[in-house]
């Protein structure tokens, strides 16, 4: 069975054409505002400016080779600033606290998990960054924390929960969503290659 949706709260964001500068955000809920932002200098509107901390994962790299697929910083407020090209997606955190969630389930924690990277942490969040290995399904796990992927590849996974509820999902190349904390399930990779860079929000 394939469902889009794996709940109906998760939020769908786009794949589709960046937006920038007076655009609407991807993504924007309590907690995240989210921009798919390419660079465009002769683009007049300004690139968008963040009154809290953002993280900043670029899709694609600057011709000078000063940014790569795949690289993440995290910075505090002010202004986006990238170079003519680069493709990025940001996530502004937003200052909406949420008290932990205590995890009585008796599976692990979401993360960390084999082969995955922790790429940056501080008191607000979590970056890690994943590949998926075909044949070889997740831990059975829980997230504890509301999580934003980026996929960095097209990522065919089926979802598993621990009471046996099966869900598959095609993600895009690029594309990003909001999972709500709070799921238990495993992941295996149905074909392919797939990787992801997560943020995990506290």
């Amino acid at each position: 069975m394939r469902n889009r949706s794996v709940l109906a709260i998760t939020i769908l964001a786009s794949s589709l054409a960046p937006l920038y500068g007076a655009a609407q955000p991807i993504i924007d809920n309590e907690r995240v505002r989210i921009w798919d932002v390419t660079f465009n200098p002769a683009d007049p509107a300004p690139l968008p400016h963040h009154d809290h901390d953002f993280v900043t994962v670029w899709l694609s790299g600057a011709a000078d080779g000063s940014h790569k697929k795949g690289d993440v910083v995290v910075l505090k407020s002010g202004d986006t600033k990238l170079k003519p090209g680069e493709r990025t997606v940001i996530i502004e955190l937003k200052d909406h606290a949420v008290a932990p969630l205590v995890n009585k389930t008796g599976y692990p924690n979401a993360f960390p998990r084999p082969r995955s990277e922790k790429v940056f942490e501080n008191d607000r969040l979590i970056v890690w960054r994943y590949a998926f290995r075909p044949g070889e399904p997740s831990p059975m796990h829980f997230h504890d924390k509301d999580a934003v992927p980026i996929y960095m590849e097209p990522t065919d996974l089926k979802s598993t929960t621990p009471e046996g509820v099966v869900t598959e999902n095609d993600y895009k190349l690029f594309e990003v969503r909001f999972s709500p904390r709070n799921r238990t399930h495993t992941e295996l990779l149905v074909h392919g290659t797939g990787s992801a860079i997560i943020t995990e929000l506290k």
